[in-house]
């Protein structure tokens, strides 16, 4: 373990979460940096749980550790506690993977997924020792780079930013690599980059009569998005990183589609990433059962910005759920009620039911139209009827308040709307209804881009109206708008906000799409401080005026753009042109018609590439159980793992065997497994307990087979069948023996606390010192007069909460005591 690496181990028992930081997870990759000439580490400025949701990272992360001459690690944000600790012992902000400093990297990358992690994009450079200004950077700093929605607006952020992607980067990654690794001078570098097509270099452009014009000839007036033509398999990887804590979308993910064409006019998304790309079944099936078997997930979320509308989505659920294994559960992550359907129903709840949302976005069919969402209120209710009936007992409706020609009626109208799906819902016995409120935020590149956003108060006012009178089974909950109204800010932002951003920051600014970290005023300190009045960039705005994105082509004409404008102020729809054929051509299409796959591609068998490849057949439930008792350690490398996130990696490797566990019946079936009492976060252990039922008896070296599955730090040292009325370990198990390393400063006095410990617990059995550092102690940890290991290190030891968190503790045996003899949980018969 390297210096940097024993100090990182240092601070981590001291911080919230610290699988977080740790790293090691099952198909991360690790590349020997000297084997290879270009070094990036991908930076997602938000937490750990929130990037590794994230598709985009993960296809480039696995794009460019293919290339034999390419590294890639990953890094997030920091919690504030551990920036606090970064900063207090001077260690610099580094990659998961290898734990090497930003700083050494050659390329940072960046994903600009949403306006508030602006902040945190500055905080990770600074934690990396890394100059924020894009000017104060030498040829012996990392390039910064960015990419995602975001950037196609990048002047808030042009000052701190070298260079951005617009548009895909499954294919330009590979070019920017290239001219990398023969630019090692940074201007000639910039220049270079400038030359491929979709990356902006913001330092190459001025501003000229409020429009951003190129400083040299050569450099390209207009930055054109780029698109890959087809969504190749090879961009996906089969063994996707697996996290042992729970992140917020906690599944294998499968990209069906890119781009939409419903031309909804609020929707950013919807234009910058036309046109519409769909991929064939075989492709998705293969794709979606690799990821199973490489992870041991137990769903697939088969996404998109509009997953119904991809052409042939029953054939892939009823295809995939035609495949082992077959406790996998499908979901989409939005439904549009118009598309909804008994059929599309019972394949989501095939295994079990994920939640369910549909998003009507507005009150009333006229502002429905004027935001290009045509839905009706009978094909909404006709669609909650059926989520209920197929058994859902609960569903979400997401409305977005303060749309352009909003009135009053519009408001009340979602109240109603919400009151007879209430209504609907009490017919099926008392189903619920959650509701989200979002406020408008006009996006750029979008027919909305000119309009006003309203202000705090005003939204404040539409929300009171609808939360009075409750509504019995509904539940109201809303984005505040005050977060709201800074994300319109910065959206809408010119290259003047970078000053207001640097400052903000400055004043302790971070985390601001935290709720709990979110302070309103040190932005307002910062306007006022740069001279900049923030609500100028919520007015109306002149379509003749220039905008600060003028110089980014999404692929969409401003031309278009206007035109959807006029038409919503006439409250007339503009049809799907997948369905209707070009209506009006937006400029992104060749032949001004979207593609479209009619018929599903392929058809044959699927490779799966793991476990057992045959279909299922349909069989009786067996009769007969068999459970297994299993002793297990948890070594170093997952001490910072908790109970819960050990138990699903365990649970995942049992998936990724394929070993016939037996599950549970209902909604909801999960595998019957139980363990004994919980080990603490922090603890190693070489005596864990876990007990698990099969449906057939398991021939052959089982404790081998399960090792091949599980990840480093975690192996079965015993198994042994067990009889079907065995006592849970949980009932049985009641002592618990450790040995403490305890931090050298404490160790004055330590032997003579130590041998009166027994006089003072209770729950004591036995306690000695193995060496001068360290104690064995063996304690009462179930039953009558148990207590906790901490409790008596605290008072029996003196020891403070962060010492205790640096001491290592490792469990050395769980017991059960019969006839005076203390026997591990392998021995008792009861």
């Amino acid at each position: 373990m390297g210096e940097l690496s024993t100090r990182i181990e240092e601070i981590l028992p001291l911080v919230q979460r610290p699988s977080r930081y740790t790293g090691g997870e099952l198909n991360q990759i690790r590349k020997d940096p000297k084997e290879v000439e270009v070094k990036v580490a991908l930076a997602f400025p938000d937490l750990y749980e929130v990037g590794m949701s994230h598709l985009g990272l993960k296809i480039l992360y696995h794009i460019l550790n293919g290339r034999e001459d390419t590294l890639a690690e990953r890094s997030y944000t920091p919690w504030w506690d551990m920036e606090e600790k970064l900063r207090e012992r001077g260690i610099p902000l580094f990659s998961l993977e290898s734990r090497t400093p930003l700083k050494e990297f050659d390329i940072i990358g960046f994903s600009l997924q949403y306006e508030l992690n602006y902040t945190n994009i500055l905080n990770m450079l600074d934690l990396a020792r890394i100059p924020l200004f894009s000017a104060q950077r030498g040829d012996e700093e990392p390039l910064i780079l960015a990419g995602g929605p975001c950037s196609f607006n990048p002047e808030p952020l042009a000052d701190f930013i070298d260079a951005f992607v617009i548009g895909d980067g499954e294919e330009v990654i590979g070019e920017i690599v290239e001219v990398v690794k023969t630019n090692p001078e940074r201007s000639a570098l910039l220049l270079a980059l400038s030359q491929i097509p979709g990356v902006y270099v913001p330092s190459l452009y001025a501003s000229e009569n409020h429009r951003l014009k190129p400083r040299r000839r050569d450099v390209p007036p207009l930055i054109k998005a780029r698109k890959v033509k087809e969504l190749l398999p090879e961009f996906y990887p089969f063994k996707p990183i697996t996290p042992y804590m729970e992140i917020v979308h906690d599944r294998a993910t499968v990209e069906i589609m890119r781009g939409c064409t419903r031309g909804c006019r609020f929707c950013n998304a919807g234009i910058v990433y036309r046109p519409v790309r769909e991929r064939k079944i075989d492709d998705l099936l293969q794709e979606a059962l690799q990821k199973i078997g490489h992870s041991g997930w137990d769903e697939v979320s088969f996404v998109s910005l509009s997953s119904p509308d991809y052409t042939n989505l029953l054939p892939l659920l009823e295809r995939f759920h035609s495949l082992p294994p077959t406790k996998v559960a499908t979901s989409i992550p939005s439904m549009r009620p118009d598309t909804f359907s008994p059929s599309l129903a019972g394949w989501l709840k095939r295994v079990r039911k994920s939640s369910l949302t549909f998003a009507p976005e507005a009150g009333t069919e006229r502002l429905r139209r004027v935001i290009n969402k045509e839905i009706s209120e009978v094909e909404l209710f006709r669609a909650v009827e059926i989520a209920y009936q197929e058994g859902w007992n609960l569903i979400k409706l997401y409305f977005m308040i303060g749309l352009p020609t909003e009135r009053e009626e519009d408001i009340r109208a979602i109240w109603r709307m919400v009151r007879e799906v209430s209504r609907i819902g009490k017919r099926f016995g008392g189903k619920r209804v959650n509701i989200s409120l979002s406020p408008f935020v006009p996006k750029p590149h979008t027919p909305f881009q000119w309009e006003r956003q309203s202000t705090p108060e005003e939204v404040w006012s539409k929300i009171d109206v609808l939360i009075s009178p409750p509504i019995k089974g509904a539940h109201f909950k809303w984005r505040d708008p005050e977060t709201a109204q800074l994300e319109g800010i910065l959206g809408r932002g010119d290259r003047r906000l970078g000053r207001v951003i640097h400052r903000a920051w400055k004043k302790g600014a971070r985390l601001d799409s935290w709720s709990e970290k979110f302070q309103p005023r040190l932005w307002e300190e910062a306007f006022e401080e740069e001279g900049i009045d923030p609500t100028s960039y919520l007015k109306e705005v002149d379509p003749r005026s220039p905008l600060p994105w003028d110089h980014i082509h999404s692929g969409v004409t401003k031309e278009f753009l206007l035109r959807e404008r006029e038409k919503s102020r006439r409250e007339e729809p503009t049809p799907d042109c997948r369905q209707a054929g070009c209506q009006d051509r937006c400029g992104v299409c060749e032949k001004g018609l979207a593609p479209r796959i009619d018929s599903p591609a392929g058809g044959g068998p699927i490779k799966l590439g793991f476990g057992r490849g045959r279909k299922r057949k349909a069989q009786s439930a067996p009769l007969q159980r068999f459970r297994y008792r299993l002793k297990y350690n948890k070594g170093k490398e997952l001490r910072f793992i908790s109970h819960l996130d050990l138990m699903r990696a365990f649970i995942r490797a049992l998936g990724r065997s394929q070993i016939p566990i037996s599950f549970s019946e209902g909604y909801h079936p999960h595998p019957k497994l139980a363990s004994g009492p919980p080990l603490p976060l922090g603890y190693t252990s070489r005596a864990e307990y876990l007990d698990m039922e099969l449906n057939k008896p398991f021939v052959g070296d089982i404790v081998s087979f399960l090792n091949n599955y599980l990840p480093p730090g975690l192996w079965v040292a015993q198994v042994k069948p067990i009889l079907p009325k065995t006592r849970s370990l949980n009932s049985l198990i009641e002592y618990g023996e450790y040995l403490v390393e305890l931090p050298p400063m404490k160790i004055r006095g330590l032997e003579k606390k130590a041998k009166g410990l027994r006089d003072n617990f209770a729950g004591i059995e036995e306690s000695s010192l193995t060496n001068p550092y360290q104690l064995r102690i063996l304690l009462k940890i179930g039953g009558q007069n148990h207590i906790k290991l901490k409790e008596i290190l605290e008072t029996g030891l003196g020891l403070s909460p962060d010492e205790i968190a640096l001491a290592r503790i490792e469990r050395i045996g769980l017991y059960a005591k019969r006839g005076g003899k203390f026997l591990s949980p392998m021995e008792v018969e009861d």
